[in-house]
């Protein structure tokens, strides 16, 4: 498969991912979009490639500010299974010179505007 097609597969997992937001994602989302947070431009489900000496790998972000660097990861009950897996992807995205920030959904859910103050302060 070429990058380019590969590129192409990723970018319809993105838009599929973005069809199927959870709860916190809906909330947390109409709280970005449109520029609403400082004028900083936030995407969702955003693909971010690397190469490695394994090939071209892809990671898909939750919400992606390229003014700031910053990936933000928003973590579900699944997270709790995964730190491993996500610690790798952490380093990954650091390689690529971003930050990133974790937030639980429970946090959004429960305290959007300390969530926002957060982010604004990254």
């Amino acid at each position: 498969m070429t990058n380019r097609v590969f590129a192409l597969k990723v970018r319809e997992k993105c838009r599929e991912l973005r069809k199927r937001q959870t709860k916190a994602e809906s909330l947390l989302w109409q709280e970005l979009r449109s520029r609403k947070l400082g004028g900083l431009k936030f995407t969702r489900q955003h693909p971010l490639f690397v190469s490695d000496g394994r090939g071209l790998r892809y990671y898909i972000a939750d919400l992606y500010c390229y003014e700031k660097r910053l990936v933000v990861e928003l973590d579900g009950a699944i997270h709790e299974r995964t730190r491993e897996r996500d610690r790798d992807r952490d380093e990954l995205i650091c390689q690529l010179n971003l930050r990133v920030m974790r937030i639980n959904n429970v946090e959004i859910e429960n305290d959007i505007k300390k969530v926002l103050e957060r982010l604004q302060d990254a």
